[in-house]
């Protein structure tokens, strides 16, 4: 991954969307948001996507079959506790991915989903300490 890769993951704002409306948003090395500390408790917690491989940009079409797939999947594994919508949304607001935030699941888990989708990395995190940013090993 290139610095302008790397600096691009930093500067976003992964947002999830609350259950009564609006948004909030998680930020690398940031504490997790009060509003999500209760969801998460002191589980780990993942903010993934399907979208654009290789960060290379695709078709939608092909972006929204990916994004099914990883939602079917994640509602299949035992270790899901929560599932909500979310988006990556650049700095400038120019780009955005549909994302989900997802409570329960494990870095090894998130590794393996990641890398099946082709995502260089994704936000992970435990509880309400900071969110980390983990590049997927093997891309």
């Amino acid at each position: 991954m290139d610095d302008a890769l790397l600096a691009a993951y930093r500067a976003t704002d992964y947002r999830v969307r609350l259950s009564r409306g609006g948004w909030c948003a998680l930020r690398i090395d940031q504490c997790l948001p009060l509003e999500l500390q209760a969801l998460a408790d002191a589980l780990p917690w993942g903010f993934i996507t399907a979208w654009n491989p290789r960060s290379r940009i695709v078709p939608r079409v092909q972006n929204r079959a990916a994004q099914r797939t990883l939602h079917a999947m994640l509602q299949a594994l035992p270790a899901t506790l929560l599932i909500r919508p979310g988006a990556g949304v650049s700095e400038d607001g120019l780009w955005r991915e549909p994302s989900f935030w997802v409570v329960g699941l494990d870095v090894g888990t998130l590794d393996a989903l990641a890398g099946r989708f082709g995502q260089f990395g994704y936000v992970h995190g435990r509880g309400a300490l900071p969110a980390q940013l983990r590049l997927t090993p093997g891309l």
